[in-house]
């Protein structure tokens, strides 16, 4: 895990750190010592052959600033080619950096962050003096004073056992606004649901939109003096969703470069701005990735060349292991990868493999299993939670349940069996044992005139479960904007053994994907398996999709479905 400590403290040279981190050499231990009227924490993120990627972190320790500009000057060949929450300027080896309109503000002992990417040949020797607003930073102004704290090792901060306990969950305004725009809306407005970062745009906002500061900052106002969880699903990867189009990304196969440093890393350094520490992050890690490494390349009848492409080049285990190392770095962001769910993972031969595939990215790009906090079952999917009118273990006329055209030999009937198993699996291949898992509810309630009362006739072993089941989809392969559907349980902590919190991660209102081709400039292809005509693929057993018609591109609002998924929500809506 690529770990820094901050450029702190003394009258005394800066030398350049081996991790790419300018450090300042401390003298004494603390309160005290001589004033330091500014720090920066200039560092080196990602470094190749002819670029780098650098992250910038000031703290102003004197009067309150409306507005500043921090300065350093090169001693080589090093130019700025893009920058992200700073104007960022150079004339020569000499930088400025100046705010934005957004972030000009720095208070006594607040904190600023940006980042820049940069071109360079020879040596990318560390700057060695900076200034703030032209005072010099990291050296003594000969006032006295207490030391800021050092704060030696970033990614150990106290993570509490289960974010989402005893906090409220953010209410995103803008999914707030549409659903309070829908007849009955209201009801729901007020319930968290995650905030998706699907693009590198996305973090600016799109539209008009929201940026990720935007949302951190109202997340800040709706803490108040208590605890609070904020949702952001990770969603960028090279080659993203290898075995469906609807949801392919801006990326192709091979980007991974893209990825780290346009995506992951300004990601990265915004949550790390010490503005934010009070907040619980929590991140939903690449859902629809590395599962398709297991049950969609090879031999396999449901294989893409696509997830072949993902497999062979490595940047899925990559991808989702250099966001773990460096989201993993901010002390008070929960990772949670995602883990599929059990209509798709919950064979034998999908299972055990699929725990290894999450070993292996978490244990890539410097992550460690420690930055895995925990992982997220049914994102944006439709698996009902319990199955309550039959059960694995059943048999009916000397056959059992696992024998049913709907369960099709899988080990599991419902998405809480199958997360309570996978996080045993998970633990058995050397994931912590305090290992947290979420839930999906915001689409799987299955409620309304055609949910079961009770267990299907005892006739046959299909007629058992085809009476009884809850999930009412053609086929559990099925996962685009599925009619019948109805809002899952409310969000809430521990409401199971293992189960960190029931959560809404997918929007509800938000499209999976369009019904028919649609051009768009987001990346978005058109999937059969949203189109209502269409019979199917091996993944679906070649029955038809089950979406609903009139659907917009992925991420776009849905009225329709929104309003079938409050018809159709168990428990009821009141």
């Amino acid at each position: 895990m690529s770990r820094s400590r901050t450029a702190m403290l003394a009258a005394l040279a800066l030398v350049a750190g081996a991790s790419g981190t300018a450090l300042a050499a401390v003298p004494g231990d603390g309160i005290g010592a001589a004033a330091v009227p500014c720090t920066v924490d200039y560092k080196v993120q990602n470094q190749w052959d002819t670029g780098f990627t650098a992250a910038v972190t000031i703290t102003n320790n004197g009067a309150a600033k409306s507005s500043w500009a921090v300065k350093w000057s090169y001693a080589g060949n090093q130019r700025v080619t893009s920058g992200w929450n700073a104007k960022i300027t150079q004339s020569g080896a000499a930088v400025t950096a100046a705010n934005e309109s957004y972030n000009g503000s720095l208070g006594t002992g607040g904190s600023v962050s940006f980042g820049f990417n940069g071109t360079y040949s020879g040596t990318n020797a560390m700057p060695a003096t900076f200034t703030l607003d032209g005072v010099t930073c990291n050296v003594d102004d000969g006032g006295g004073g207490p030391d800021p704290d050092p704060d030696p090792d970033p990614g150990t901060g106290n993570r509490v056992d289960n974010p989402y306990a005893g906090a409220k969950v953010y209410v995103n305004p803008e999914w707030r606004a549409n659903a309070n725009a829908e007849p009955g809306g209201s009801r729901v407005a007020n319930q968290p649901t995650g905030v998706w970062l699907d693009r590198s745009a996305a973090i600016d906002g799109v539209n008009g939109g929201m940026s990720l500061r935007d949302h951190l900052d109202e997340a800040l106002v709706q803490k108040g003096s208590g605890e609070l969880v904020i949702q952001f699903v990770i969603y960028n990867l090279p080659g993203r969703d290898c075995s469906a189009l609807a949801s392919n990304g801006e990326l192709g196969p091979t980007e991974l470069g893209k990825y780290k440093t346009d995506y992951i890393d300004r990601i990265a350094a915004i949550l790390a701005d010490p503005k934010y520490a009070s907040l619980r992050i929590v991140t939903a890690v690449e859902i629809d990735s590395l599962p398709n490494l297991v049950t969609n390349t090879g031999s396999r009848p449901t294989a893409t060349p696509e997830c072949d492409v993902m497999k062979a080049n490595g940047n899925y285990v990559k991808g989702v292991g250099y966001a773990l190392s460096e989201l993993g770095d901010v002390p008070n962001v929960y990772n949670y990868v995602d883990a599929g769910h059990h209509g798709w993972i919950g064979w034998d031969d999908n299972f055990a493999p699929s725990a290894q595939v999450f070993k292996e990215a978490a244990t890539a790009e410097g992550a460690t299993v420690k930055d895995v906090h925990g992982f997220i079952t049914n994102t944006a999917n439709y698996s009902a939670l319990k199955e309550e009118n039959f059960s694995i273990n059943d048999t009916v006329a000397g056959k059992s349940v696992r024998e049913s055209k709907w369960v099709d030999w899988n080990r599991y009937t419902d998405e809480l069996s199958y997360a309570q198993a996978m996080r045993n699996q998970l633990v058995s291949v050397g994931f912590d044992s305090g290992l947290g898992m979420l839930i999906d509810t915001s689409r799987n309630g299955w409620g309304g005139t055609a949910r079961p009362t009770g267990p299907g006739p005892m006739t046959n072993v299909d007629t058992y479960v085809e009476g009884g089941r809850y999930d009412r989809r053609i086929h559990v392969g099925n996962w685009c904007n599925q009619s019948g559907a109805g809002l899952g349980e409310r969000p809430q902590a521990n409401p199971a053994a293992g189960i960190d919190a029931y959560v809404w991660m997918k929007p509800p209102g938000e499209s999976d994907g369009a019904s028919k081709e649609i051009p768009n400039n987001e990346g978005k292809g058109f999937d059969r398996m949203c189109d209502p005509t269409f019979t199917g693929t091996p993944r679906n057993g070649f029955n038809l999709t089950g979406a609903l018609p009139d659907a917009p591109i992925s991420g776009h609002w849905f009225s329709a479905q929104f309003r079938e998924l409050m018809r159709n929500a168990y428990p009821p809506l009141s």
